[in-house]
């Protein structure tokens, strides 16, 4: 998004909004291994709010999710199913 800075005399400049990246590393249960993400803060609370990263990616529609986050929840279905046989 794009916006203005307003100055106390109301001088406008052009300024973005950016989203508020962190590096991450969640715990998959289901991998048994840690996945590294770089993730808003607010994505990161949305996948504690679901119950972590293997729940969120389950639920998650692949449309919504990046080339490699679909990656990650295909292997992350892969080994759920294994664990069920």
């Amino acid at each position: 998004m794009t916006g203005n800075n307003v100055s106390h005399a109301h001088n406008r400049s052009r300024r973005r909004f950016l989203p508020n990246l962190q590096a991450s590393s969640l715990f998959s249960e289901a991998l048994d291994k840690v996945v590294r993400l770089r993730i808003s803060n607010h994505a990161l609370r949305t996948i504690e709010h679901k119950g972590g990263i293997d729940a969120f990616l389950v639920a998650a529609k692949d449309a919504d999710l990046s080339e490699g986050m679909r990656r990650v929840k295909r292997s992350i279905k892969k080994a759920l199913a294994k664990t069920a046989a």
